[in-house]
């Protein structure tokens, strides 16, 4: 499995996350062409090379080149919705600017509906977001962790006046994230760097992994006391199988719709489960019945519980944490003649791999040439097979 570690000494924001995922290795022209994916006009991206103290850096900066509308969450969602990115990515970045809204609502005593991104930063925080998400897909990252954060001392000026650091907003989103004081009168840690770690880190404390890249993404400023660098660490994770904490949600009942329960798995794991099933079981007094376990990260445990026991007939959910042990694994996309298919590759203990194609990537393609998904898988698997070293 591959995974990531931001290493925020001097903090983050959105576009030092995206320098850092280029600098890892991370194509720039993927992120030049963003701007027109998403289908914003007036808008465009410089990469370019720096310095930040004794760092060699990459630095991002996006140009907007044209007036833009203030815009919603609902116009943010709706912008997403249209653009031309996988439904992973848009997802998380709907989330990632979600806590944002909520954030800001809060700041403001207002509800998420009715506040506004402002109209240039919207456009920023926009490339910034999505740009993360793709560029850590791109690099075949599954698993994303931080580091504590530093922060910054002073004020700093706003379309609300004057406000104080960390930004109102900045510090609402970083509740339950290790924070510590700098002594730096400037803003190390921007809402969108705020946001994106928030939602995408599962943890404050890399495992050990493998190092395979570390990029580093300098901040718009040369700050003289310390390098103004956010630097990213990707590799594998160590050893032959991780050992992680879940939670598991069981219940079972015999008198519902087969169909609901099979429809409520599939829209568990869209809701952030990591595994659902439903099998036949046999229940008390020899009545038949249908056995619902789900896998979750321990934190998803209370509204998973929450939604079985909405929309189905069960009285009650057990709960219990167990430890599992994962392969390290990692997603990779071969070409074919039926397209790009993506894959999860899996190391195996012995050293050797295995991959298994991702079906909905699959059936995507088998629908573009109407070709048998069975076939598109194949081809795939020869595809890889034809790439490995030997």
């Amino acid at each position: 499995m591959r995974i990531a570690t931001f290493d925020c000494f001097s903090g983050i924001s959105g576009d030092m996350c995206l320098a850092a995922l280029v600098s890892a290795g991370w194509d720039a022209a993927e992120l030049v062409a963003l701007p027109q994916r998403l289908r914003i006009e007036g808008a465009r991206i410089e990469v370019s090379s720096t310095r930040r103290g004794p760092f060699a850096a990459t630095r991002v900066e996006v140009r907007i080149e044209a007036t833009q509308p203030h815009r919603h969450l609902h116009h943010i969602a709706a912008l997403l919705a249209a653009a031309d990115i996988a439904d992973e990515v848009r997802q998380k970045a709907l989330a990632v600017f979600t806590r944002l809204a909520e954030a800001e609502a809060e700041v403001h005593g207002s509800t998420i509906e009715k506040v506004h991104f402002h109209e240039v930063g919207a456009v920023d925080a926009l490339v910034d977001v999505v740009g993360t998400i793709e560029g850590l897909r791109a690099l075949g990252v599954e698993r994303v962790f931080g580091s504590p954060l530093p922060l910054g001392r002073g004020f700093v000026n706003s379309q609300h006046g004057r406000i104080p650091l960390p930004a109102p907003a900045t510090a609402l989103l970083l509740r339950g994230a290790p924070v510590r004081a700098s002594e730096l009168e400037v803003e190390l840690v921007t809402p969108t760097g705020a946001a994106l770690l928030m939602t995408l880190a599962e943890g404050w404390s890399s495992p050990p992994m493998t190092l395979e890249r570390v990029g580093t993404g300098a901040g718009m400023r040369d700050l003289p006391q310390q390098p103004n660098v956010l630097r990213l660490f990707i590799g594998i994770a160590a050893g032959g199988g991780a050992r992680r904490r879940v939670a598991v949600l069981e219940t079972a009942v015999d008198d519902e719709n087969p169909q609901v329960m099979a429809d409520l798995a599939a829209r568990l794991i869209e809701g952030g489960a990591l595994d659902a099933m439903v099998a036949p079981t046999m229940m008390k007094k020899g009545r038949v019945g249908l056995w619902l376990v789900v896998i979750a990260e321990p934190e998803m445990a209370d509204a998973l519980a929450q939604r079985i026991l909405t929309e189905t007939s069960t009285l009650g959910v057990r709960l219990r944490f167990d430890e599992r042990i994962e392969l390290p694994r990692h997603a990779l996309e071969v070409s074919t003649s039926f397209g790009p298919v993506m894959l999860k590759v899996a190391d195996l203990p012995d050293g050797a791999q295995r991959a298994v194609p991702e079906f909905e990537s699959v059936r995507a393609a088998a629908a573009r040439v109407n070709r048998p998904v069975r076939e598109v898988a194949e081809a795939a698997l020869a595809a890889w097979n034809q790439s490995r070293p030997r």
